[in-house]
């Protein structure tokens, strides 16, 4: 085996081997944390056992529901592992790595972009496929509020009506806990840098030039439009364009519909599973 067949299978290890450890696959990990996971559940039970759950979570105690582990659903995305960086799943997982890859391969000029970061575990992974590549001049940005979704704006955003993102205590994670996420890997450098705060207020002054993928991840109508009214100008020929919520969330669609039919975009979209979706930016 040559050195550099070496170096190729150590990369093509540590990032299967990170995937699975970033989505708790390895570890079939499915407790579901009650008042956390949970949270934003509607009906009086629900309401309950949240209520319960955070009484002991202010007292360093977990209410956890054990649950079996379930591969196939580990790998569409389908649950909401309890203490994993990333709750996207496998098979998006697979894609975003097929999408840097592919850039890098082809020399597509820009940075990646993740908009609605969670905890971090899409943005750590796009850090750790430019590392095991040796690309040393592509930022990885993570953008968030990094205080969970914002309450629906119906008048201006009607898609958005009834929405219920803001209320669920598991996407509020903060800027400190992400950078740690991404400091446990060894990936926290200066090719990462985050934007804090809401959409409106930091993407469209955002100091990106050029992004060779775009992955957006705002589950709303509104933080959808924003993120892709400001990035996609500057997406480069060739570069991709992920909407994790595609299929799963009927506003965040809506969205996509909305502005490729304004700026004339008529790429095909690619389904990745059941929630995901993409496409590459003709050059």
């Amino acid at each position: 085996m040559t050195e550099t067949q070496s170096e190729t299978n150590a990369g093509e290890l540590y990032l299967d081997l990170l995937k699975r450890t970033l989505t708790r696959a390895l570890f079939e990990d499915s407790d579901q944390i009650l008042g956390v996971s949970t949270a934003g559940r509607t009906g009086w039970k629900w309401r309950v056992v949240n209520g319960v759950a955070r009484v002991l979570g202010s007292a360093g105690y977990e209410l956890v529901r054990k649950r079996p582990y379930q591969g196939a659903v580990r790998e569409a995305g389908l649950d909401w592992p309890a203490r994993a960086e990333s709750m996207i799943g496998l098979h998006r997982m697979d894609n975003l790595r097929y999408c840097v890859e592919e850039v890098l391969r082809d020399d597509v000029p820009g940075d990646l972009i993740e908009t609605g970061v969670w905890r971090g575990g899409a943005a750590i992974f796009m850090r750790a496929i430019l590392k095991a590549h040796g690309d040393t001049g592509r930022t990885v940005w993570a953008a968030d509020s990094f205080r969970g979704l914002p309450p629906p704006d119906p008048h201006r955003y009607p898609a958005d009506s009834g929405d219920r993102h803001f209320s669920q205590d598991g996407l509020r994670v903060g800027v400190d806990q992400v950078k740690d996420n991404f400091r446990r890997y060894g990936l926290l450098d200066n090719q990462v840098r985050f934007l804090v705060g809401w959409f409106k207020d930091t993407l469209p002054t955002a100091p990106i030039t050029e992004l060779a993928v775009l992955r957006l991840d705002g589950d709303m109508y509104e933080s959808t439009m924003q993120a892709i009214d400001s990035l996609y100008p500057k997406l480069s020929p060739g570069g991709f364009c992920i909407v994790d919520d595609y299929g799963a969330v009927p506003a965040c669609r809506q969205a996509i519909t909305d502005y490729r039919s304004e700026h004339g975009i008529t790429e095909r979209i690619v389904t990745i599973d059941w929630a995901g979706a993409f496409w590459r930016r003709e050059r």
